[in-house]
């Protein structure tokens, strides 16, 4: 029987909250039927918003770019693991939290459901501050881990996969008397003491998912969505897809994220 396919991505247009310091995504019509017969828009956006896929290129000036990913590493097993009733506000996702709920081989597409896709833009609950500053991330432990499943494809249901406290969010996005970095810093402090800080959080760990796995073609997924949430996917044995169109030397390019459930019977 044909497979049941789901969509894990999420919807992109002008609406969608964009990375900060970034520019927005811009849609127009250039042509339209009354007068040209046909519709036709333009569209002009960073590739860093909705759900896409970051290559090796980002961060790595000779890394590979989006053309060069081998399509083997875009399609096949794996597993979306469901880590939502552990996390809250700026929380950390560990290794042995993955591992309790799910097996995960080497080479598997790995994709997380902290349950943070809810307050995006199109989610049940939207709330852009919350989504951008406060989201889930990760524990300086997954960096080995990846390494050593040899995962090329991970992803996240959050803007991004490394926690707040590892991005300008954290570090220096509206320095001052309202700035946010502030808020944030007073956030984890609160939350992992002031004496855990400096040890999860470490000055060289800026954009850790980034600067410390690109280098070895371990690549990320942001923004996932859509059927993330449906339980009948979680933690087990699935197919998984990822589909960026053909950038030729692109750094990034959005994708569709689809999962392959074969049919019983």
């Amino acid at each position: 029987m044909p497979a049941k396919l789901y969509d894990l991505s999420q919807p992109l247009n002008q609406e969608c909250s964009f990375w900060p310091y970034y520019p927005p995504f811009e849609v127009k019509y250039i042509k339209r039927k009354s007068e040209h017969g046909v519709n036709a828009q333009y569209i002009q956006t960073s590739n860093h918003m909705g759900t896409h896929l970051d290559s090796p290129r980002h961060f790595v000036t000779g890394g590979k770019t989006i053309d060069q990913i081998p399509l083997e590493w875009l399609y096949g097993p794996g597993v979306i693991v469901d880590l939502s009733d552990e996390m809250d506000d700026l929380a950390l996702y560990t290794p042995e939290m993955i591992e309790s709920r799910a097996e995960v081989r080497q080479g598997d597409l790995l994709y997380l459901h902290t349950g943070w896709e809810r307050y995006a833009q199109f989610g049940s609950q939207p709330d852009e501050e919350r989504y951008i500053h406060r989201h889930p991330g990760a524990h300086p432990d997954l960096v080995d881990w990846l390494l050593e499943k040899k995962i090329h494809i991970w992803g996240v249901d959050c803007i991004s996969t490394d926690h707040p406290m590892n991005l300008p969010i954290g570090r220096f996005l509206g320095k001052g008397m309202h700035g946010h970095c502030d808020k944030v810093r007073a956030l984890c402090e609160a939350k992992f003491g002031k004496d855990e800080m400096d040890k999860l959080f470490p000055e060289e760990a800026y954009q850790l998912t980034h600067n410390a796995l690109f280098p070895y073609d371990c690549m990320h997924i942001e923004n996932l969505g859509g059927d993330i949430n449906n339980p009948k996917l979680h933690n087990r044995r699935l197919t998984l897809g990822c589909f960026p169109w053909l950038f030729k030397g692109g750094e990034a390019a959005f994708c569709r994220v689809v999962v392959f459930v074969e049919r019983e019977g």
